[in-house]
C-alpha cells in the first residue's frame, strides 16, 4: 500500500495521478493539522469579535457587501454549496474526482483557509475509502476557482446529491451520497464559517486534468522521437539530421534532447549501413526537422511542470487568513484565477497537434513507394489490396480534430458576477481540452510506429538495437501485416499503451 501525506507543500503529479489505483493511502501530516488549526481558530475570534469580514460573514462575489447574521452562517454555507451546484455536461470520471479532491485538501492543509482539520480528514477518509462525489464536468470558469465543479465534490461531503464508491473488484456504484458515506463509517458534515468557500474557491478541477495532460504529453513526446527512429529506418533516411554538431550551433535545449534521443535510437543499425552511399540527398522535413519541431514541446513540458508542481502546493481560495502571533489579518486577492494553467494548456495543446501534424506527415512518407522504394500502402498485393491506406487517412482525420482544439481558449473572456468577475481565464475548458488532445495525439503515433513496423518487415537488414526492441514492442500488440484487415482496435490498444507509458518502460527495464 502506497502512503501519500499531505502536508501543503511537497504532493507530486505522480502522487495525484496514482489515485487512480486502489493501492494508495492518504495522510495528512501533524504540521499541516497543527498549521490548519491556527488559521480555524482564527476565524473564530473573527466571528467573537463582531467583525464584518468577507468570506466568514457576508455573501459572496457580488453580494459581498451583504451582512450575514452569526446565526445563519451555517445555513450561509449550505446555501452557497447548494446555490453553486449547477454544473452540466458528461460527469467527471470518479477517478479524476479523486484527484481533485487530493488537490483541494493539500491546498487547505496549508493552514490559510480557517477550515477545519475534521473537515479535511473527512476528505481524506473519503478518498481512502473510494467514495467520489458524482459532478458534471461543465461549469467553471476557471477564476472565482472551478466553483460549480468543486460545489459538487462539496454536496457529496454534506451527504447530498450522489457519490460513486468503489468495489474492491475496482467496479464503480452509484449511490446516494449519504448511504455512500455512511456505509464506510463516516457522517456528513456541517460546514462551518469560511469552510464552503475554502471548499470550492480554488483550481483543483483545472489542476487534476492538467497534471493527467502533462504526464501524458510527457510519455507521448519520447514515442514521437522514438517513432521517428522508427520511420527513418523504414524509409532507409539519413540520421545525419540528429548530428550533435547541428544543435550546439542552435543550442535550444528540447530540440537538443529530441535530437540527441533519435540519434542513440539510431545506433548500430544495418539498415543505415546498407545505403550510405544512395543517390538520396535529403530527407523530407518531417523527418530531419523532427527535433526542431518536437523540442519546443520538450521544452514547454519542462516549464508546464514547474508551473504546475507550484499550483498544487499553493493555497489558492479567497480571503486567505494569516496568523502571525496574536495578528490576524484576512486578506482578498487573485489566487483562484486560474490564468497560469489556462496559458499553459493553450501552448501544450498547440505543441501537440504540430506533433501529430509531423507524424502525420511521416506516415505519408513511409506509404509512398517514391520515400519507402516499398509496395504502395506497403499492401502485400498492390490493387488487389490496399495495405495501409486508411491509416493515413485516420491520422488526417485525428489531426483535423486536434485543429480544433489547438485554438486558444484562454482569449476566451466572460465577464459574470454583475461585472465583478469580469475577467477570467477558462482554465478548466482549456485542461480538459489538452487532456482530449493528448488521446488524439496517441492514435496518430500509434498508426505511424504500425505503418513503420510493417515496412520494416519488409527490409532484408536489421534495425537498430532500440528500433528492434521498439518493433518487437509493437508486434505485441499488432501482429504482421499478411493481407488486408481492420485496424481500428489495434491502433487505440497501441495508443493506449503509449498513454500507460509501456513504450518507455522497455528502456527502463
Amino acid at each position: 500500500m502506497k502512503t501519500i501525506i499531505i502536508d501543503g507543500e511537497s504532493l507530486t503529479l505522480e502522487q495525484i495521478s496514482s489515485l487512480k489505483n486502489q493501492n494508495v493511502n492518504v495522510k495528512l501530516s501533524t504540521k499541516a493539522s497543527s498549521n490548519m488549526k491556527k488559521s480555524h481558530n482564527a476565524v473564530g475570534q473573527i466571528l467573537a469579535s463582531g467583525d464584518i469580514v468577507y468570506g466568514i460573514n457576508t455573501g459572496f462575489g457580488a453580494l459581498s457587501s451583504k451582512t450575514i447574521d452569526k446565526t445563519k452562517l451555517i445555513e450561509l454555507q449550505r446555501n452557497l454549496i447548494r446555490s453553486h451546484a449547477c454544473a452540466v455536461g458528461e460527469r467527471m470520471s470518479p477517478e479524476h474526482v479523486l484527484m481533485m479532491m487530493l488537490i483541494r485538501v493539500n491546498s487547505i492543509a496549508k493552514g490559510f483557509s480557517g477550515a477545519r482539520v475534521e473537515l479535511v480528514q473527512l476528505i481524506i477518509d473519503m478518498i481512502n475509502n473510494r467514495i467520489a462525489p458524482e459532478v458534471p464536468r461543465i461549469g467553471s470558469l476557471g477564476a472565482s476557482g472551478d466553483l460549480a465543479p468543486l460545489s459538487h465534490m462539496a454536496l457529496g461531503i454534506i451527504g447530498e446529491g450522489k457519490s460513486n464508491v468503489q468495489s474492491t473488484e475496482g467496479n464503480w456504484i452509484i449511490t446516494d451520497a449519504k448511504d455512500a458515506l455512511v456505509a464506510a463509517g463516516l457522517q456528513p458534515t456541517c460546514l462551518e464559517a469560511k469552510e464552503g468557500l475554502s471548499l470550492i474557491n480554488g483550481t483543483s478541477q483545472m489542476c487534476t486534468y492538467l497534471t493527467e495532460s502533462i504526464l501524458n504529453c510527457e510519455k507521448l513526446i519520447f514515442s514521437a522521437d522514438a517513432s521517428v527512429a522508427c520511420s527513418i529506418e523504414s524509409i532507409k533516411g539519413s540520421a545525419s539530421p540528429f548530428d550533435k554538431r547541428i544543435h550546439l550551433v542552435r543550442p535550444q535545449i528540447g530540440q537538443s534532447i529530441s535530437a540527441a534521443r533519435i540519434l542513440g535510437l539510431l545506433q548500430n543499425s544495418k539498415i543505415m549501413e546498407s545505403h550510405k552511399n544512395c543517390d538520396r540527398i535529403q530527407d523530407s522535413y518531417s523527418f530531419r526537422c523532427a527535433p526542431q519541431v518536437h523540442g519546443p514541446m520538450i521544452d514547454t513540458i519542462k516549464e508546464s511542470r514547474r508551473i504546475l508542481e507550484i499550483e498544487i502546493n499553493s493555497a489558492t481560495d479567497n480571503p486567505l487568513i494569516f496568523v502571525d502571533d496574536s495578528e490576524i489579518d484576512v486578506i482578498s486577492g487573485g489566487n483562484f484565477h486560474g490564468q497560469a494553467l489556462a496559458i499553459v494548456s493553450d501552448t501544450l495543446a498547440v505543441n501537440c497537434h504540430e506533433i501529430g501534424s509531423i507524424s502525420e506527415r511521416r506516415t505519408n512518407q513511409i506509404l509512398d513507394p517514391d520515400w519507402s522504394n516499398q509496395n504502395a500502402f506497403l499492401a502485400q498485393n498492390e490493387g488487389l489490396e490496399s495495405g495501409l491506406m486508411i491509416l493515413q487517412y485516420v491520422s488526417a482525420a485525428v489531426l483535423a480534430e486536434m485543429n480544433l482544439l489547438a485554438n486558444s481558449v484562454t482569449t476566451t473572456n466572460i465577464p459574470v458576477s454583475l461585472g465583478k468577475e469580469d475577467h477570467v481565464s477558462m482554465g478548466a475548458t482549456g485542461s480538459y481540452r489538452l487532456l482530449q488532445q493528448t488521446k488524439f495525439l496517441s492514435l496518430i503515433l500509434a498508426n505511424e510506429f504500425i505503418c513503420s513496423s510493417v515496412a520494416l518487415d519488409n527490409i532484408s537488414e536489421p534495425a537498430s538495437d532500440s528500433v528492434s526492441k521498439i518493433h518487437d514492442w509493437i508486434r505485441e500488440t499488432v501482429p504482421p501485416l499478411m493481407g488486408d484487415r481492420a485496424f481500428s482496435i489495434e491502433t487505440e490498444n497501441l495508443a493506449s499503451k503509449i498513454l500507460d507509458g509501456l513504450l518507455c518502460n522497455i528502456f527502463e527495464e
